[in-house]
């Protein structure tokens, strides 16, 4: 059985209700990740979860770690979370860059996926910061180093541009609306399979002796809508990516 470690998908929403002189909060936790997770392990993975509070601490903090997985899937969780362990931040002790770590268990034979969302690539007011880090060098795309939304609410249609690639074998060809993404750019050696608005949606490139894939858009609502994540091709193409991005090439 192949195994992955999944990470971020999670958030907290503390909410202020005013009501005329008086007012109260209430807090809420919620995860998003369960579309992708049950796609997963419907095609037979292990997966292991890991929500983003529980990565600033958890997260493998050396190669040898992060061997017990054959991919490591990033999704909505930004760069600070693992470079900012809290014995680092709160303490100032010096610990291992776990980006780093990433990129050198790619480089090692490991693949790692990276999803699209508020918090992924360069994210929200660039608030995800993996511009100009160790993972971007992983990764087949570059990033900007600023906003990096494309918000669609009217819907934008993917088209796939390689359908014969591994990727999206089994997967129709049509597929449904998204409603944004992350803009970036294809690195001239990556294979772009899919793409929005003739930007990159779905690329895949080699590194090193591993690989890795870059999904600029959501795993799940609300830039990927109910008519996504409930499509057919939903799970087999995340099944697809999981194991072609664990394909070691070494």
């Amino acid at each position: 059985m192949k195994r992955t470690l999944f990470v971020g998908e999670s958030w907290t929403v503390h909410s202020i209700h005013q009501k005329g002189f008086d007012s109260f909060t209430t807090t809420e936790y919620q995860e998003g990740g369960g579309w992708l997770h049950a796609a997963l392990e419907s095609g037979g993975w292990e997966v292991t979860y890991q929500p983003a509070h529980v990565a600033a601490t958890h997260f493998p903090s050396s190669v040898e770690e992060l061997r017990q997985y054959d991919c490591v899937i990033l999704s909505d969780i930004g760069a600070n979370t693992l470079l900012l362990h809290p014995d680092t931040f709160v303490r100032g002790k010096a610990l291992p860059d776990r980006l780093q770590v990433l990129h050198d268990w790619v480089v090692a034979g490991g693949g790692l996926v990276m999803v699209g969302g508020y918090l992924s690539f360069q994210g929200i007011d660039g608030k995800a910061r993996f511009a100009g880090t160790p993972v971007e060098r992983a990764l087949p795309v570059t990033l900007l180093d600023h906003d990096d939304r494309a918000e669609r609410p009217a819907g934008v249609a993917p088209l796939v541009r390689l359908p014969d690639h591994p990727l999206v074998a089994d997967v129709p060809a049509e597929w449904p609306s998204l409603l944004g993404y992350n803009v970036v750019a294809a690195r001239p050696e990556a294979e772009v399979i899919a793409t929005v608005d003739d930007a990159p949606l779905l690329a895949a490139w080699s590194h090193g002796q591993g690989r890795a894939v870059a999904f600029t858009s959501d795993c799940g609502p609300h830039w990927a809508p109910q008519s996504f994540v409930g499509w057919d091709g939903y799970a087999p193409m995340w099944q697809n990516i999981a194991s072609w991005a664990a394909s070691r090439l070494g």
